[in-house]
């Protein structure tokens, strides 16, 4: 059996409430243990990583990813784009279905988990489609999706607009205790919209996308998922109110939980000042108030985890003028450097915390056996240099795309390790 042990780690799995400095022992794939005992000798290992200085962590899960196949390969394949999920330091992804096809059948789950294996990176978890072909009009076949492997439902990129249709599927998804997950928008307010709407759009002559038009659908989609009893999950929450709607329900004993993206706590609509398409994304980004309601709602676990919003996009696409160059922007490879940068730096969050939110709560929400380090579980390890500092250069990037705002940055923290079913994927050079 295949052995490996990481030495003189900092381990941190708040899932077993660990943070100290110990040794992580794998063999065939599985955590084994983490220190030593009489009763468990060491043995001889087939290799050792010295984790001196470094964080050993969960394998970290990026729970909203957009890996573009199948239909716009030009943007992403699943092989780049897992690629670059392990130079992120992700040993998991659930993949977003607004691909071309959508994933609205069994044999769409299928091709995209074939292709995964084929691949061999990392682990990618499917996210089937709420609606057929994502048009809101009726459901997907949401019992054959759970049977083919999906392990959650959304219809991202666009909301679910019926609220009939929306509460239905609560009622489905509860069948199965899979969460829905929503993106929230309401058309009519955001429709032509180009960033945030605020003295910033008006001062650049640009429309712009209200804060109301997520907060409204947030409201909405609460109630559907406490008349339900339904598992709602907001993605890439944007506005400090609707921090404030998520932590409310919360305290009403509503199942909704919450994500935020990196570029949503560190970046605000003040940088669409320069006409850079590669700050254009969907929801926009806000004000510094904004930004500050959700670093509170990251510290106080209102926003339960951290996800990328990973959405890729080939070169000539963002060089179009920004009223016609597509939302989103990368995330896979910028991420922990910027919750390092960002959040634990700063002294906003600890360790603990972060990988809480980048692995623990994602794996308990998709409901997948991951972000643990327990005996017995499957060995997907992140080794982090919490000192590292790094500028970013998308021309190293492993995504196929380069459209990432934060180029030329220099950032604290990185993934240097990351090792999936205990073999190692990935190492920085």
């Amino acid at each position: 059996m295949a052995s490996m042990l990481i030495r003189g780690g900092r381990v941190v799995d708040p899932s077993q409430g660990i943070d100290r400095t110990d040794d992580l022992l794998i063999r065939d794939g599985l955590v084994v243990s983490i220190g030593q005992t009489g009763s468990q000798p060491l043995g001889k290992v087939d290799e050792t990583i010295d984790a001196e200085g470094l964080i050993v962590s969960p394998g970290l899960i990026d729970m909203h990813v957009h890996l573009r196949e199948p239909g716009r390969e030009e943007d992403e394949t699943i092989e780049t784009g897992t690629r670059a999920a392990l130079a992120g330091g992700f040993t998991s992804v659930a993949c977003i279905p607004n691909t071309e096809p959508p994933i609205d059948t069994q044999a769409n789950v299928e091709f995209i988990r074939q292709k995964a294996a084929r691949a061999d990176t990392c682990n990618v978890f499917v996210v089937g489609c709420v609606s057929r072909d994502r048009a809101g009009k009726e459901l997907a076949e949401i019992g054959q999706l759970v049977e083919a492997g999906a392990v959650a439902f959304s219809d991202d990129g666009s909301p679910v607009y019926d609220a009939e249709l929306m509460r239905r599927a609560f009622e489905y998804c509860r069948m199965f205790d899979k969460p829905i997950l929503a993106h929230e928008e309401v058309l009519e307010l955001s429709r032509g919209g180009v960033m945030h709407e605020g003295l910033v759009s008006l001062s650049l002559g640009l429309k712009g996308m209200p804060a109301a038009a997520e907060e409204v659908m947030i409201g909405r989609d609460i109630a559907l998922a406490e008349v339900t009893g339904g598992r709602l999950h907001v993605m890439h929450v944007s506005t400090a109110h609707g921090v404030e709607l998520i932590r409310q329900a919360k305290a009403r004993g509503i199942r909704v939980t919450a994500e935020a993206c990196p570029h949503h706590f560190t970046l605000t609509d003040e940088s669409l000042r320069g006409f850079d398409s590669n700050f254009k994304m969907s929801p926009p980004l806000r004000t510094a108030a904004d930004v500050e309601g959700i670093l509170t709602g990251i510290a106080d676990g209102t926003i339960d985890c951290i996800a990328t919003d990973h959405a890729p996009h080939a070169p000539e696409k963002k060089l179009l003028e920004l009223d016609r160059a597509p939302f989103g922007i990368l995330g896979l490879e910028t991420a922990v450097g910027l919750c390092v940068t960002r959040l634990i730096e700063t002294g906003l969050i600890g360790w603990s915390r972060f990988v809480e939110a980048a692995s623990q709560l994602p794996a308990e929400i998709l409901g997948v056996n991951r972000g643990t380090l327990r005996p017995g579980g499957v060995a997907d390890v992140t080794l982090i240099d919490p000192s590292l500092q790094w500028q970013v250069d998308t021309a190293e990037f492993a995504s196929k795309s380069i459209n990432s705002p934060f180029h030329g940055w220099t950032l604290t923290g990185r993934a240097v390790t990351t090792i999936v079913a205990g073999r190692v994927k990935y190492r920085l050079r």
